[in-house]
């Protein structure tokens, strides 16, 4: 069972949902509902940019009024209380104006890894443990076991869906009050969950796109929110020799190979993001790949370090494939990975995760590369 193996101490027990209007969440409260469990869906809405028009505000894409009338629906079919949170504010301060800011620091973030830590395993938890709910559960796919009273963040059983990277930020004060009710379900097995139930939204399609943004066009956003920092600057190969002009260094990212209008006898690719000079450092595949990186805002799911450096795998971004490496904890909430081959898209701002096997030790953000 995922969760934390509770069978009939399930009865009485209230948790909430975070509903997204998908099939994943909507499958969650099912799963819950089943195991005995008090039910409350709650949906967050979050901050969205103005239409292009700039008269009234678009709709951001993880609650929009569709998403919000599915979630309604679903709950009004499953006999729970469904609530709207009004995040906007909190969203815009946490989310939205630190991807800008990591952006204008030559950094490429991921928005999820804040929005998880700040809002939803943050805010919406807090807001459901203020309403006597024991649990706060989302649909995720990932899994918590706890072994000699202590939490663990396991990988979901769905290795295609697996979500656990996005997950790395929780610890134990979170863990013992989160569900995570299909992460021992694949994906087709959630949908069969959701058709058998007759769900509405048993056939959604799942968005990848960022929410906030209204046509997903983050270099027109970045054109609008930060002006200031889209400065035209040269290109150079990592001898120093110059090779043109970029577009500005917020529309680039490390490995980037397309978009560089160079024309060159062999592919070249973004090695490095030089702020200090405003400069793009470009050059063959040959030159793409570091073995080392540090990382800061380090946390650990167990809520300790390790005492000595040991044996991991890592993800350095969402898609990336896990990787062999040594972790070495630093001082000021630091750590260092030594991969034992080279990696080619190692990306300051990027979330890094490491894993023993199935579970999370924890993770950071990559600060720099070496």
């Amino acid at each position: 069972m995922s969760g934390h193996s509770q069978t009939s101490a399930t009865q009485n027990r209230r948790v909430v949902v975070a509903m997204s209007g998908g099939v994943d969440s909507a499958t969650a409260a099912v799963v819950l509902l089943d195991r005995g469990y008090q039910v409350i869906g709650m949906m967050m809405r979050l901050w969205a940019e103005e239409d292009a028009a700039g008269e009234e505000a678009s709709v951001n894409r993880c609650c929009s009024p569709e998403a919000v009338d599915d979630a309604r629906q679903v709950c009004q079919l499953l006999g729970i209380p469904f609530y709207l949170v009004n995040y906007e504010r909190e969203f815009k301060r946490h989310v939205v104006d630190t991807f800008v800011a990591e952006y204008c620091r030559g950094r490429t973030p991921n928005p999820c890894l804040a929005c998880n830590r700040r809002i939803k395993f943050d805010l919406l938890l807090h807001h459901a443990l203020a309403l006597d709910a024991q649990y706060l559960a989302t649909g995720h796919y990932a899994r918590i076991r706890e072994v000699d009273g202590v939490y663990q963040l396991c990988k979901g059983v769905d290795p295609a869906k697996d979500q656990s990277y996005v997950l790395y930020m929780l610890g134990q004060a979170e863990l013992r009050h989160l569900l995570f009710p299909i992460g021992d379900y694949t994906k087709s097995q959630v949908r069969a969950i959701a058709r058998q139930r007759a769900l509405p939204v048993a056939g959604r399609e799942e968005s990848q796109d960022l929410c906030f943004v209204r046509d997903n066009d983050y270099r027109r956003f970045l054109s609008e929110y930060a002006p200031d920092a889209i400065q035209p600057g040269p290109i150079f190969d990592s001898t120093g020799r110059p090779l043109g002009e970029h577009k500005g260094l917020p529309f680039y990212t490390i490995g980037q190979r397309s978009g560089l209008g160079i024309s060159a006898p062999e592919a070249l690719y973004v090695l490095e993001i030089d702020l200090s000079r405003n400069a793009l450092i470009v050059g063959p595949a040959s030159e793409l790949g570091q073995s080392e990186l540090i990382a800061e805002e380090v946390s650990y799911v167990s809520g300790h370090a390790p005492p000595a450096p040991i044996q991991v795998t890592a993800k350095i971004r969402r898609q990336a494939r896990l990787a062999r490496a040594t972790l070495t904890p630093l001082d000021g909430n630091r750590a260092q990975l030594v991969f034992t081959r080279p990696l080619r898209d190692i990306t300051p701002g990027q979330g890094v995760v490491f894993y023993q096997g199935d579970v999370v030790l924890g993770g950071g953000i990559i600060a720099s590369v070496h």
